[in-house]
């Protein structure tokens, strides 16, 4: 390709390499812009060991809806949080519920009279 050939800019062009992937035009990523960006998106990098097939399976998944395999596991971790977050809630707020419950019967009933013999 010529130094002059103008090529569009289109999502093919660039899945292709046709853009971006000029080493004359590229450069390393410094450190501290890594960390900036983690930071920003308040990301935490981790270890973990999973099956090889689990980590295929959610390969194959994220190719099919065109994202990539470590931000849908974070996806699916997320959702998996909050659902869990709201479950428990919602059990906790069941519970004070029961508790509040019982303990208006409690003093609501009538004390019982003791006979007299």
């Amino acid at each position: 390709m010529s130094k002059h050939e103008k090529i569009p800019t289109s999502d093919e062009a660039w899945d292709a390499g046709k853009l971006g992937e000029d080493f004359e035009h590229a450069e390393v990523i410094k450190e501290d812009i890594e960390s900036q960006i983690d930071e920003a998106l308040e990301l935490q990098s981790i270890s973990i060991r999973l099956q090889k097939s689990l980590i295929e399976d959610f390969k194959a998944i994220a190719s099919l809806n065109g994202v990539g395999y470590q931000p849908l596991m974070r996806q699916v971790l997320n959702r998996f949080a909050d659902c869990e977050k709201k479950r428990i809630l919602r059990e906790r707020v069941s519970e004070a519920r029961e508790q509040a419950l019982k303990t208006k019967e409690k003093d609501e009933d009538p004390p019982k009279q003791r006979r007299v013999a």
